[in-house]
C-alpha cells in the first residue's frame, strides 16, 4: 500500500529538511547538504511510485553525506 503525502513530508521533516510552498499543491524541499525537491500532492493522496523513491533516495544521499562528514572530523 503506498504511503500518503503527508507521511513522506513528515519523514523529509524528521530528516531535517525544510520547505516553502510552490503552485497548487506543490512543496519545495530543501536541505542545506542537498539541492531542493519538489514534492506534489494533496496530503491525504497516495504517493506515486517515484515519490517514494526521490524520498528514500534523498535519505540514502544525506545519510551518505552524514557520514562522510563524521569521517572526516
Amino acid at each position: 500500500m503506498p504511503k500518503k503525502i503527508r507521511e513522506l513530508k513528515a519523514i523529509l521533516l524528521r530528516a531535517n529538511f525544510t520547505y516553502r510552498s510552490g503552485e497548487g499543491s506543490h512543496t519545495v524541499w530543501s536541505h542545506p547538504l542537498l539541492p531542493y525537491m519538489p514534492l506534489s500532492g494533496k496530503d491525504g493522496a497516495d504517493a506515486d511510485r517515484y515519490q517514494e523513491r526521490d524520498i528514500k533516495n534523498a535519505l540514502r544521499d544525506l545519510n551518505r553525506l552524514n557520514e562522510d562528514n563524521g569521517e572526516r572530523e
